[in-house]
Formats: structure tokens, sequence, C-alpha cells
């Protein structure tokens, strides 16, 4: 075996009533932000605790969220799909599909609009390319002062 699922992820439908802190969680993904490998999709990053999302409990961190009052999540940017979640009303419909048993786990992104980016897929590159960058700049040092007798 090679970990992955045997069984489709299933499909469900969830009505969910907009709180005071919004529907409570936070959403990854689109066309401009993919936050698995070749799909663009919008995926449930974290799930506000006492928010709406929490309370119903089906909702799952790593969900895919595949439409929203009917309005399939196709092809949208992440911004676009943050507008639909904030003109979305009180009551609002959403198709969700259970997530893989294998993924990465969610970063932070907010569903009630408000986009948080420090962290995500950039952080990954960025603290790659800093791992890089201080290996080629050890590895010159030690060239340089090779010769050094040095207090090291």
């Amino acid at each position: 075996m090679n970990g992955s699922a045997h069984s489709a992820p299933s499909v469900e439908e969830i009505t969910l009533k907009r709180g005071p802190a919004g529907l409570g969680f936070n959403i990854v993904g689109g066309v401009d932000q993919q936050y698995i490998m070749n799909d663009s999709g919008i995926f449930v990053a974290k799930i506000k605790v006492d928010g709406a999302a929490a309370l119903d409990g089906r909702m799952q961190e790593g969900d895919k969220i595949l439409a929203i009052n009917g309005q399939k999540l196709d092809n949208l940017s992440h911004s676009a799909a943050v507008e639909l979640f904030r003109s979305a009303g009180e009551d609002v419909h959403l198709r969700i599909q259970q997530r893989p048993v294998m993924q990465n786990g969610p970063t932070s992104s907010r569903a009630d609009g408000e986009s948080s980016s420090a962290f995500g897929t950039w952080t990954m590159y960025t603290v790659a390319a800093l791992a890089v960058i201080t290996a080629v700049g050890f590895i010159a040092y030690k060239r340089l002062h090779r010769g050094s007798r040095g207090p090291f």
C-alpha cells in the first residue's frame, strides 16, 4: 500500500448562518494562489472555535469548497472567492468535498474577506530560498578563509 485513499472523498451540502464572526472559517486557494499543486480550488484553512462552521461540526480543515449558494468556485482567483463569501448573505449554502486522507496542512487566509497572506506557499518558497542563500554564503566564506588561522 502507498498510503493513498481507497475511496472517493464524499461531497456534503451544508447551510451555515452567518454570525458575528462571519461564517467561522478561513480559506486558501484560487487560480492565483494554488494550495494543492494542479488544483486551483478553494479550501478550508482554519475553522474558528465557536464560529458557525465549528458549531455545525461537519466542515473540517482541508475540505474543498465546491460551491457557495449554487455558484461553483471553479477557476476563481482567491480575491474573487473571498468576495463571493463576503456577499453571500446571512444563510450560506455550501457544497464541500471532504479532504483527502493524505494532504498538506492548511495555511491561513480568511473566508471573512480578510486575506492573511503572511504565511502559505510564498513563505515555503521564501524559507527555501533563504536556506539556499545561506548555504552558498557559508560555502563561499569557508573557501575564502581556508588558509586563515584566526580564533574560530
